[in-house]
């Protein structure tokens, strides 16, 4: 290839994934599927066996909110080993350990018959998917130039996005069918509300299946022996820490809207798990349909600043007037406004930090993905507290920080990162 060609292929970027990236794409719809198939019932479910136990109902919400929150907490402290492994070992043997943790939890969940085994199966399942999204992410950036970044970090967010459609669709259905069965497995117990979760774990068993079938590994060749340097390096520098801040604080509102909106929705207008997926699916439709339409057109280094703001806005506006809202349209409403902001943020944020990674592409990310773990276990577990001490507390003081973060981000016109400083 003459070096002209060399930098067309560069700087000229593919609006659609090639066939490898569309299995990885395939791959993540499944899994996401699955998540979202248990997102209308889980609350639910933890709620009833609280109570069973004989706990009270204000402190029920705190067991919600922590079991939700453990998982993403576990993501936490193994998303940056994973990465690194995935730079040593690959990205493929990596992904297939995530999927095949997350089928293996949620069995184990869906057969729990008390608390302590809801969160022992939410840990193990925690450590071991912490894999999936930071290989995933680091595929996709191996898989693509600088010029088609954006687009590839976007084109991810809709397969998961989409994901996040029909799983809360299945989810709402399996959970309303409720089926005359229960089978007792000594301490463990089969019921209806086994199969959303068990859903969820066929699904990651079949998205296995199609991996370790057609998925090829993407890595590229050359691997720096300076991660944790490099890594040192990366942390000192403001605009880094900044992007992984507002990654934490966009997962945060987020996670706790999802831990904790099925509490407020059923305080407040007695929603159930059949309304609670409706409001998931236009959660997932809009997330979906933005990041797979507009927003990969929209990314660049100059709007960069002003699309993450703008994002930040629409999720504080929204939460503000979700503490309002009395009827099913206007939750809908303001939960697309709400997954509006978030699609603005995820793939604008992915993409600012995929390009400063380099050869340590997994390790880079991994550090990301930790942060945004690490705002998906807070966020349940603060908004469990919060929601204790009054439903509207979470919300209130969530939009406050958004919406302040937001100002911060139009007072900057650029987030750049000097790679200079940093090792090769």
């Amino acid at each position: 290839m003459s070096a002209k060609a060399e930098l067309e292929a560069r700087t000229t970027p593919r609006f659609f994934p090639d066939r490898h990236l569309s299995i990885l794409l395939a791959c993540l719809f499944v899994v996401m599927t699955g998540y979202g198939v248990t997102l209308p019932v889980l609350p639910f479910h933890i709620d009833r066996l609280a109570i069973a136990e004989g706990v009270r109902a204000n402190d029920a919400s705190t067991h919600v909110g922590a079991i939700t929150g453990v998982f993403a907490l576990m993501q936490f402290f193994f998303a940056p080993i994973w990465g690194r492994c995935s730079d040593k070992f690959g990205r493929r043997p990596l992904l297939f350990v995530g999927l095949a943790g997350f089928a293996l939890s949620n069995m184990f969940f869906g057969l729990g018959t008390n608390l302590y085994m809801l969160y022992a199966s939410r840990i193990l399942g925690g450590v071991l998917s912490a894999a999936i999204l930071p290989v995933s992410t680091a595929y996709v950036a191996d898989s693509t130039t600088d010029a088609e970044r954006g687009f590839g970090m976007a084109w991810m967010g809709s397969a998961t996005g989409l994901g996040v459609i029909v799983g809360p669709a299945l989810g709402g259905w399996l959970s309303g069918m409720d089926l005359p069965v229960r089978i007792g497995l000594g301490i463990l117990v089969f019921d209806s509300f086994s199969m959303p979760f068990f859903a969820a774990a066929f699904l990651a068993l079949l998205a296995l299946a199609l991996g370790m079938s057609w998925l090829e590994d993407r890595r590229k060749s050359s691997r720096s022996k300076l991660s944790r340097s490099l890594l040192n390096t990366l942390l000192l520098q403001r605009a880094f820490q900044m992007l992984l801040y507002f990654s934490f604080l966009g997962q945060f509102a987020m996670a706790l809207f999802e831990g904790t909106f099925a509490l407020h929705g059923k305080q407040v207008m007695n929603l159930g798990p059949s309304e609670m997926g409706s409001v998931f699916m236009v959660c997932g439709a809009v997330m979906a349909g933005a990041q797979g339409g507009v927003v990969g057109w929209l990314i660049d280094d100059d709007r960069s600043v002003k699309l993450l703001a703008y994002g930040y806005i629409l999720m504080g506006a929204s939460l503000v007037f979700l503490m309002l809202a009395e009827s099913m349209m206007w939750v809908l409403v303001l939960t697309g406004s709400l997954a509006l902001g978030m699609a603005l943020i995820l793939p604008t944020l992915a993409a600012l930090i995929s390009k400063i990674a380099g050869p340590n592409t997994g390790t880079v990310l991994g550090v990301h993905n930790a942060v945004n773990s690490l705002g998906l276990a807070m966020g349940p577990l603060t908004g469990g507290l919060l929601f204790s001490l009054s439903i509207h507390l979470p919300y209130l003081l969530t939009a406050g920080f958004l919406l302040a973060s937001a100002l911060l981000m139009l007072k900057m016109k650029r987030l750049s990162i000097d790679q200079r400083s940093a090792p090769a």
